[in-house]
């Protein structure tokens, strides 16, 4: 019986290492394969942004719709990824207005609606009201998603008018402006 238990330790011990040799040698197979498998069915990303003369014409056209209204505003142009590519800032804008304008643009870029419309949906679903607490975001009206096409290439946001509302029409002037430039 002693010799029975001995030789089946002898035995396992000599199957052991060799199931570790073939273990790790699927390892390594199953992930070369992944890898190559991955590779080889990815496509470069192409994306359409927000070039900086739109950017500017826009934000430059919403300044000048609030103008024409005597609001000074701040007109911000955000591209799809939500970084500054314009700032305009009216004679006698508050400078708070900049912050606002950013915010609301970022809003818009980042949710892919217009902040007017986010803000009537928190107003009306009490679940939507901790949007509010994204870092970043204005939930009020006057930020406006550009789009090419489908795709939103950016956002535009205006505060300084003395109502969202009006904010948001000076944004919607300032990208009719470009519109023929972004089909």
């Amino acid at each position: 019986m002693e010799i029975s238990q001995k030789r089946g330790v002898a035995a396992n011990e000599i199957e052991r290492p060799q199931m570790e040799i073939n273990m790790k040698k699927f390892v390594a197979t199953a992930f070369a394969a992944l890898a190559f498998a991955g590779a080889a069915n990815a496509d470069v990303l192409t994306e359409r942004n927000m070039p900086l003369d739109i950017a500017v014409e826009a934000a430059q056209a919403a300044v000048n719709a609030c103008a024409a209204k005597k609001f000074n505003v701040t007109a911000a142009v955000l591209d799809r990824a939500g970084i500054t590519r314009a700032v305009l800032r009216a004679d006698r804008a508050g400078p708070h207005t900049v912050d606002s304008a950013i915010r609301k643009a970022f809003t818009a870029a980042s949710m892919r609606t217009p902040t007017q419309k986010i803000a009537e949906n928190v107003g009306k679903n009490p679940a939507a009201a901790q949007l509010v607490s994204i870092e970043g975001f204005l939930v009020l009206a006057g930020g406006v998603p550009v789009k090419a096409g489908e795709e939103t290439i950016g956002a535009i946001g205006v505060g300084g008018a003395p109502s969202g509302d009006i904010d948001d029409e000076c944004a919607r002037a300032g990208l009719e402006a470009v519109s023929a430039k972004l089909k």
